[in-house]
């Protein structure tokens, strides 16, 4: 999540300059911001966005790597869906007070579709988040994508309970 009162600390500007300079930056398709998701959602936080590159190659952490590249298939992917008239999509993220956190949620027409949760690997086991925020929010799908599993012929979409599934295979069937 970006502070932007820690950011105007560490650059010694202040934090409207900084807005200034994500949004300028934003404009520029250097980043683009994910906002946070907030509806039906008790205790959900409601401030500041989370920023993320559009050439993710820059990031230098694997992890936020990986949840880059996700970010930027599933902006893509909203547009794309809303652009060709089969709804109005939007990508945001979801965190509480409790600091309980899924990476994505896509919405469609206004209610949570899918959650989406990025790990490397399959190893690291389901995270606790999917199922509480799919009971949360009332999301169809919840997907924990791992990066270390071949792709498999599967409907990603077929599944109502969180699972884990390769990365490979989800981000083929976006669009």
């Amino acid at each position: 999540m970006t502070s932007y009162s820690s950011l105007a600390r560490t650059v010694n500007a202040s934090v409207d300059s900084v807005k200034r300079w994500l949004q300028t930056l934003n404009q520029f398709y250097y980043c683009f911001p994910v906002q946070p998701w907030h509806k039906n959602i008790s205790r959900a936080l409601r401030k500041e966005p989370k920023y993320f590159l559009w050439d993710w190659t820059l990031v230098p952490n694997r992890g936020a790597r990986l949840e880059n590249v996700v970010a930027s298939a599933l902006l893509k992917a909203t547009h794309f869906w809303t652009d060709h008239g089969l709804g109005e999509f939007g990508l945001f993220f979801l965190r509480d007070k409790q600091k309980r956190e899924v990476d994505f949620l896509i919405s469609k027409n206004g209610q949570p579709w899918f959650l989406v949760e990025v790990k490397a690997s399959h190893k690291a086991g389901l995270s606790r988040n999917l199922a509480y925020f799919q009971q949360q929010s009332g999301a169809d799908h919840a997907l924990q994508l791992a990066f270390d599993l071949p792709a498999v012929e599967r409907d990603c979409f077929e599944l109502e309970r969180p699972g884990i599934v390769p990365a490979a295979t989800f981000l083929a069937q976006l669009v």
